[in-house]
């Protein structure tokens, strides 16, 4: 059971970073950028981590895609 854990958590890391590196929408890339940081911190409390989860869920999660976010939409789309 904690394989199958470790290997979907895995996925939402590298499916959620591709997501973001490819797509052409910056607020898609944010979001996908904090779906990854919820894999890595499913990956750290299967390593038994919780100390390095909580500092992922908050950082990596939260506080980085929520600046992402804020600041997208401040900016002035240019969409051709």
């Amino acid at each position: 059971m904690i394989e199958l854990l470790a290997i979907i958590s895995g996925l939402l890391v590298l499916g959620g970073s591709l997501y973001a590196l490819w797509s052409k929408d910056m607020l898609a890339s944010a979001i996908a950028l904090a779906v990854s940081g919820l894999g890595a911190t499913a990956y750290f409390l299967i390593l038994h981590a919780p100390d390095v989860a909580m500092a992922e869920a908050a950082v990596g999660a939260g506080i980085v895609p929520l600046i992402l976010v804020v600041t997208i939409s401040k900016t002035e789309r240019n969409e051709k």
